[in-house]
């Protein structure tokens, strides 16, 4: 059934800004896409429990312990989550990330729906949903519990939304933009981004009447309102997230810097795609039947350059690289439809083992961990802080262990990450190991070490120069031993036992101890 013509007169509907002629009806709906949804879940919860918890996820099940209407880094969302799915199934990685699996079906859905909206009939609705499906940053953030899923679905089902706005002229959908931006918003302040470049798009592009619609101001006033909580948190706390996001600008986390998020962009969604994508923006901002969309090839545009010059994580602006892939592949399926067909899509087919499955094999756990070879994790930093956690646990047991009896019972764990604070806090107790600390993120708060706890096993330090400067005596004590030949970040770490405080924790927790990043 077709949709109804726009009525101008109706106060909540606007003026086309486009020539004569609307832009194309959505396309037929197709199973095609439904089915893909499916198996995308489907793979990623039998692959979910294979190797352990992401140093992360980890941070999360230690946050949920501490819910607060904010952290340093995030939002309350997802660690309130992992409370909640750890308190269902005790230790259960499977239950912990079956939300990720099903937001990553849920996300293939979403790109094959807009490019239904943009006319795509069948083969380019499962064109959009095999690319979705197969792309870097569906597989990898449908495999573990993070932010990166959550922003995902919520960019995706703004983006629709606004697609579904700008084709029907119908304002109203600007309330599903607010909604899912708001919710976003509770998990990460990220979805700001988003509202920024679809702003700059609308401004560049049009129609500039929306931004004086009263239903986008009440989307607006919807966002706010959703996002309030975190907000207030941010901003009675100095608004720590603005620090993190400096350090990640300096490069100090993983995707970050400049150089890496500009690589990114090449692979993120796959190399396969690139030209697919690249397409869809051409066509978005050129090709005359899609000129009331142009706003949203804008906002990839101004998204992608605030990323790029402020030296975000490239991986950010990748929900929007999936809505130019959704439009690149109705530009795909009609170039391949013309002239020699068999060569055009022969093309297709010949590209897809060699640029689309291995991102299966490089963001999936499909090989075994005791043997994974060097280049995954050259290429997927995350897999290999997936590795190694119980052993990571083991390793500092020994260490306590061998503690005189009167310094283990007041002996504490400091550590240089939230990973590390989360994996004692996981494994810790089935091996007798003291409480972890960490001055990391929002680890730090907490709680800090007791003020007779002058025995400290310190680990993921670089070595005693860091530590000197609050102990009387720093000595390596041991090494971590994850048992498997694995390149993260913890493996072959020292361990050192320091003894002595030169100063009370009240004094250095706060100052010195406290670090973001």
């Amino acid at each position: 059934m077709s949709e109804p013509a726009i009525e101008i007169d109706r106060p909540h509907r606007l003026e086309s800004s486009s020539p004569p002629g609307r832009p194309p009806q959505p396309g037929t709906r197709t199973r095609g896409p439904w089915l893909v949804a499916a198996a995308t879940t489907v793979t990623l919860l039998l692959l979910a429990g294979r190797y352990g918890y992401h140093r992360d996820e980890l941070y999360f099940l230690l946050a949920g312990r501490h819910l607060d209407w904010g952290y340093v880094d995030q939002g309350p969302l997802v660690p309130a989550l992992a409370r909640l799915l750890d308190t269902i199934a005790p230790g259960n990685l499977v239950v912990l990330r079956t939300p990720s699996a099903v937001l990553a079906g849920g996300a293939v859905l979403l790109v094959a729906a807009i490019a239904r909206e943009l006319g795509a009939g069948r083969g380019a609705q499962l064109g959009a949903a095999v690319l979705a499906a197969l792309s870097g940053i569906v597989l990898a953030s449908g495999h573990l519990l993070s932010t990166t899923t959550v922003d995902l679905l919520v960019w995706l089902v703004a983006a629709w939304c606004a697609v579904r706005l700008l084709r029907t002229g119908d304002s109203r959908w600007a309330l599903g933009i607010g909604l899912a931006l708001g919710v976003g918003m509770l998990s990460k302040l990220l979805p700001a981004l988003l509202a920024v470049g679809l702003v700059a798009g609308v401004l560049i592009a049009g129609p500039r009447r929306l931004l004086r619609d009263r239903w986008l101001l009440a989307a607006a006033g919807i966002t706010v309102l959703l996002a309030a909580p975190n907000l207030i948190w941010q901003a009675a706390n100095g608004f720590p997230q603005l620090g993190v996001a400096a350090s990640i600008s300096d490069g100090d986390s993983s995707y970050s810097g400049r150089r890496d998020a500009f690589t990114l962009q090449f692979v993120i969604i796959s190399p396969y795609a690139v030209p697919i994508w690249i397409a869809g923006l051409v066509a978005l901002l050129r090709r005359p039947a899609w000129r009331a969309y142009r706003a949203v090839g804008w906002a990839w545009l101004v998204v992608v350059g605030i990323v790029l010059i402020a030296g975000g994580k490239g991986y950010y602006d990748a929900p929007l690289l999936l809505v130019l892939t959704a439009a690149g592949a109705l530009v795909t399926v009609a170039w391949a439809s013309r002239g020699s067909l068999w060569w055009r899509r022969g093309l297709l087919a010949l590209g897809v083992v060699p640029f689309l499955l291995p991102n299966v094999v490089l963001l999936l756990p499909v090989l075994p961990a005791d043997r994974l070879p060097g280049f995954v994790v050259d290429v997927n930093y995350d897999a290999g802080e997936t590795i190694g956690w119980p052993e990571f646990a083991d390793s500092l047991a020994a260490v306590h262990r061998g503690l005189p009896q009167d310094e283990r019972s007041r002996a504490v764990v400091l550590t240089g990450n939230y990973g590390e604070a989360g994996a004692v806090a996981r494994y810790g107790p089935a091996r007798g190991l003291p409480r972890a600390y960490s001055g990391h993120n929002s680890v730090v708060d907490f709680g800090r070490p007791p003020a007779d706890a002058d025995v400290v096993i310190a680990v993921g330090w670089d070595g005693p120069a860091q530590l000197n400067g609050w102990f009387e005596t720093c000595t390596q004590a041991g090494w971590v031993d994850q048992r498997v030949e694995v390149d993260n970040d913890e493996n072959g770490g020292p361990i050192h036992v320091c003894r002595g405080l030169r100063r009370p924790w009240a004094q250095i927790w706060d100052t010195e101890v406290r670090h973001t990043g």
